[in-house]
């Protein structure tokens, strides 16, 4: 683990450009646009070169910044090798502007390499880098060690101050991309989970509609390759009419439901039992419950009675909604199918998920829902946390 603290490159994130702030980036320019000023009128406003010196130390300082970018280019692209090529130059044009009595630009050079240095290289070779950068300012430098020791000292805590400030920049650009990779999960987590209640929506309503009149258009079908009194059929038809204007109207509900619009529960279980000719009995006081329970209710009543009608038409059927403390429970009982009812041909209408959407819906709430036989009829208990 040190081993690789030494040659783990800083955060390459607090280092792109986007970053910065703009008015951080403007700074930045700015300065170095003055420290290269400094640097140009410190070296010729005193008239040191006349000449063909000039032009040497011209094309000396237009070198010095061209390995320079070439630096700075390289250890923010992490090109390990060719930026400690790059620091070497550096170093060495530090060292020729010193002998050519460019002193001004041979210690921003100087300065320059080791901060860079520090910022941004690996800890191993930015500490060696930086050693070589002040040791060659130390070598030359003419002035008292203690102004030594506080100039190598400020420069060494600029630059390391400047890094804990790039990782800062870079760890608060990863939280930032994680918190929004997060939001987009979450949202399409949420636009999943509202597909598949849309989907149970629609399934429920339709399922429960339409097999409906599938039972009573399936019993006119029997009636008539049986010869039964047209009287018998008129009124299947008319019942699977009644039930196409009831899935109509449970359309309506299911979009206000998914409006968040609701009638009372208990409400709606006294028309749909009425509808289907099933007792209903309430135990508990009665309570408004949460928006996915109440629809958790609704749906799992249709759902049972659409069932009994389709596979135990004739049977009793009874329906009990219990208020408990902190949940609900739903029970749908019913006896044997009553004999010489054509339950066979009938039973086969319907998509077969209906059991399974209401275990689903059960679950997703933390709640419980079970179904067998009972007493040789069936039973249906839900049990939903309200």
């Amino acid at each position: 683990m040190a081993g690789w603290y030494w040659t783990r490159w800083p955060s390459r994130e607090g280092l792109e450009r986007e970053a910065e702030s703009p008015a951080r980036r403007t700074l930045t320019a700015l300065g170095r646009t003055v420290l290269l000023a400094t640097v140009v009128w410190g070296t010729f406003s005193d008239g040191r070169y006349a000449g063909w010196d000039v032009a040497a130390a011209v094309a000396g300082l237009v070198a010095a910044v061209g390995i320079s970018a070439g630096y700075l280019y390289a250890s923010r692209e992490q090109f390990l090798a060719p930026a400690l090529g790059l620091a070497a130059a550096v170093l060495g044009a530090a060292w020729l502007a010193n002998w050519g009595r460019a002193t001004l630009l041979a210690d921003v050079l100087w300065y320059g390499l080791a901060v860079i240095a520090l910022i941004r290289l690996p800890p191993a070779p930015a500490l060696l880098t930086t050693v070589a950068a002040l040791g060659s300012y130390t070598a030359v430098s003419w002035a008292s060690w203690l102004s030594i020791t506080a100039t190598v000292g400020g420069i060494t805590l600029v630059g390391y101050l400047l890094r804990l400030d790039t990782e800062a920049r870079g760890t608060a650009r990863r939280l930032l991309a994680q918190e929004r990779a997060a939001r987009a999960a979450e949202a399409e987590s949420a636009a999943l989970a509202e597909r598949a209640r849309i989907a149970r929506e629609i399934h429920d309503v339709l399922a429960h509609s339409l097999s409906a009149q599938l039972v009573h258009l399936e019993a006119a079908r029997l009636m008539l390759d049986s010869g039964i009194d047209r009287e018998q059929i008129r009124e299947r038809v008319v019942a699977a009419r009644r039930m196409a204007q009831d899935g109509l109207a449970e359309t309506r509900q299911a979009l206000s439901a998914l409006r968040g619009e609701f009638t009372p529960v208990g409400e709606f279980l006294v028309e749909l039992t009425g509808r289907e000719r099933a007792g209903f009995s309430v135990a508990g006081t009665p309570r408004p419950l949460a928006a996915e329970a109440g629809l958790a209710v609704r749906r799992t009543a249709q759902e049972a009675l659409t069932n009994v009608r389709k596979h135990a038409p004739g049977a009793r059927c009874t329906v009990e909604l219990r208020y408990l403390s902190g949940e609900v429970e739903l029970e749908v009982r019913n006896t044997r199918p009553a004999r010489g009812e054509p339950a066979a041909d009938l039973a086969g209408s319907g998509g077969g998920y209906g059991l399974l959407g209401m275990r689903e819906r059960a679950e997703l709430l933390g709640g419980t829902l079970l179904a067998g036989p009972d007493e040789g009829g069936w039973r249906v208990l839900l049990r939903v946390p309200a």
